[in-house]
């Protein structure tokens, strides 16, 4: 705590960045793209962005149902508020896997580098948005670490005008939701807070949820300040897996949870303050400190002994920028990104284990790992651009270097927390001695953007991302493992594409091809070891055409493949070249919308998932679906309006998430029976 005070004192007034907009049409100002407030068409780079209406369109329950509309990505829906996301790349799981993914609220990262969670985005105020931008592909160069497959930036609503607004939602199987939002103009003051419970179509499921944001805006003489705060916390009962070959379908065997002791308890916290002025009548200067505090509690149910884990982190940051006008046609952005990060992870068993011999030998009761870890990230960046009539070019680059600085409470090594050892050759898990690790890294990138017509443009972008090591990789360890020689994974990625707007049609176009290297991963002796490889090539196509005065067509759509580039045999098997698992070639969503009246609109969603091997072997497959949700919205007054969604129209049978392991073979996540959510909003 003394090393968090001193860290307060020295960046709490130092300051990053973050700009704002709306909607979800290319001329739109975004901010992810390039970390200012700038033109979508003007970036060489593949930008989707969720505007509210379309969030509202869709009722959001839970980030997967939004970022069904983003060519390229695939959220897995687990249980509750759980989730395993995908953009470009297979569906990450996996104790460092999050790392691929870079996913943020207001520009701030929502965990630090070293300690992501691969549900993080349910600690994201998403149901009060104004709009989600979704970054494909490397972006390390403005994000840093995890930036590999790109960014997932939740930007949180305006509420300081003196507008104010209440909703509720009302679901089946036990779903109920509020939603509130006020301001007050002249204090410059606003909030948003939302409350959920769902009881869940599955045994002994069930969510309670609440999420409070806060907003105050400022502009003064000479600068203008914004400042935001988020805190979440979540009260969840878990149901995992159901297992059997196409178990799914059966509608009893659905409803089932085979884990009726798992549940998750986290809670999160984060606070910002954006400070932006103009110097020397030339230079933008934008600084922006944060605080950000986490911690969760939850049951590994998916482990023999189902022990509980107890994490946290808590840490200070400062995002700097300046944008300089070097002449009439280069400007040079640059800044410091700097970050210290507190975290800490227990792992404990309270019961004796159950199952073979074996197991009950390997896997005591006690404390499995205790350790804290202080990480320490800075990071120089800067970008020049140069544009001349229709052309623009760019290249950036940025350096960072993290530490972390482990420390461990447990004797060293594969023993019991006495210390004493364990029978059948010892202690399933290891604990490596207290140790300092630094990783270093260089991220450059190079873009090129060609305006061929007024509000159409096509571009080329080549960049590399990175990815440090997780705690968990390297400090929950197996085996005889005592120590986890990792660096940094990375990727390397070219880009073409093209994007534009008429007065009916809005479209972006983009192919590419990644190559990772390094890939993070656990052998069949369980080391964490780093010496794979893989390659995703794809093309993705997102379009909003107005076929009428009353008819307008949305798609995404994507068509890609993952594979293993390694030599590695796994059951006798060389996956060489196999499609990485749960990772489908086809996802597509449409959407036709009906101006049935000026205060009346349906809309009908089709959501396809296409076939996908479970197991890295490609020995098992799931089959796809395909989900149809039927929406409507009157407008009964300029103040009120009631919205229904029937989801699952047809009542498919269907997997949420479909995997495979040699311990219980086929294992599904069940998705739900058709169901109905109906809101009512009140403006005022």
């Amino acid at each position: 705590m003394k090393k968090l005070v001193s860290a307060l004192a020295v960046l709490g007034f130092a300051p990053q960045l973050s700009i704002a907009a709306s909607s979800n049409e290319l001329e739109t100002i975004t901010t992810t793209a390039s970390r200012l407030a700038v033109t979508s068409t003007e970036n060489p780079v593949s930008l989707s962005v969720l505007s509210e209406v379309q969030l509202e369109d869709i009722g959001v329950t839970h980030i997967e149902r939004a970022l069904r509309l983003v060519a390229g990505a695939n959220m897995q829906h687990g249980n509750g508020q759980e989730y395993l996301p995908a953009l470009r790349s297979q569906v990450l799981s996996g104790a460092g896997a999050c790392g691929g993914l870079l996913t943020a609220e207001d520009g701030i990262a929502l965990r630090a580098a070293g300690f992501c969670n691969i549900n993080e985005l349910f600690e994201s105020h998403f149901e009060a948005a104004k709009r989600i931008e979704v970054l494909k592909g490397p972006n390390s160069v403005l994000y840093g670490s995890n930036a590999i497959h790109g960014v997932v930036n939740v930007i949180t609503s305006d509420t300081t005008s003196d507008e104010a607004r209440i909703g509720l939602d009302i679901g089946s199987y036990g779903y109920s939701r509020a939603r509130m939002q006020a301001g007050s103009e002249s204090l410059g003051l606003g909030s948003a807070l939302t409350i959920t419970k769902d009881t869940g179509y599955r045994d002994g499921e069930g969510v309670e949820q609440q999420k409070l944001s806060l907003k105050h805006k400022h502009q003064g003489q000479f600068a203008s300040v914004v400042s935001g705060m988020t805190y979440t916390h979540l009260d969840q009962q878990t149901a995992g897996y159901i297992t059997g070959a196409d178990s799914y379908k059966d509608e009893t065997l659905a409803k089932q949870n085979e884990n009726p002791e798992a549940f998750r308890k986290a809670s999160s916290f984060r606070a910002w303050s954006e400070v932006s002025w103009l110097w020397n009548n030339t230079d933008t200067v934008l600084l922006k400190p944060y605080l950000r505090w986490q911690e969760m509690e939850f049951v590994k149910h998916f482990l023999p002994g189902k022990p509980f884990e107890e994490n946290g982190q808590t840490g200070v940051g400062l995002q700097t920028l300046v944008q300089s006008e070097l002449s009439t046609n280069i400007q040079l952005d640059w800044g410091v990104d700097a970050e210290y990060t507190q975290g800490e992870m227990l792992q404990y068993q309270p019961t004796p284990t159950q199952g073979s011999p074996f197991l009950q030998a390997t896997i005591p009761t006690g404390r499995h790992y205790d350790y804290e870890v202080d990480a320490r990230q800075i990071a120089p960046f800067a970008k020049f651009t140069w544009q001349q009539d229709n052309w623009l070019l760019e290249l950036g680059g940025r350096y960072e270097s993290m530490r972390y600085d482990y420390h461990n409470f447990l004797p060293v090594g594969r023993t019991k927390e006495d210390g004493s050892e364990c029978s059948k050759g010892g202690c399933r898990y290891s604990r490596p001695a207290s140790d300092i690790d630094r990783f270093d890294y260089f991220s450059p990138k190079f873009a090129i953007r060609y305006a061929f017509a007024q509000s159409h443009i096509a571009y080329a972008n080549i960049s590399s991302g990175y990815r440090a090591p997780q705690a968990a990789e390297l400090y929950q360890l197996q085996r005889a493992q005592r120590k986890a020689s990792l660096k940094e994974e990375n990727a390397n990625n070219i880009e073409f594409g093209v994007k534009g707007s008429t007065e009916k049609l809005t479209y972006q176009a983009a192919v590419y091809v990644m190559e990772k290297e390094n890939l993070i991963f656990r052998d069949s002796d369980f080391f964490y070891i780093n010496n794979g490889r893989s390659k995703h090539a794809g093309m993705e196509l997102e379009l909003r055409y107005q076929l009428s005065s009353n008819w307008k067509i949305d798609l995404a759509a994507t068509h890609a493949k993952h594979t293993f580039e390694q030599n590695s045999i796994l059951n006798g098997i060389n996956i060489n070249g196999n499609d990485l698992d749960s990772a489908p070639r086809h996802l597509a969503n449409v959407q036709l919308h009906w101006q049935a009246l000026e205060n009346l609109r349906w809309s009908l969603a089709w959501h396809h998932v296409g076939d996908y091997f479970t197991d890295p072997e490609n020995q098992h497959r799931y089959a796809g679906h395909d989900l149809l949700t039927l929406r409507g919205r009157w407008q009964i007054s300029p103040q009120l309006a009631l919205t229904m969604r029937v989801k699952n129209l047809t009542n498919t049978r269907y997997a949420e998430r479909a995997d495979y392991t040699s311990f219980s073979g086929e294992r599904y996540f069940p998705g739900r029976p058709r169901n109905v959510l109906v809101s009512l909003d009140y403006r005022w």
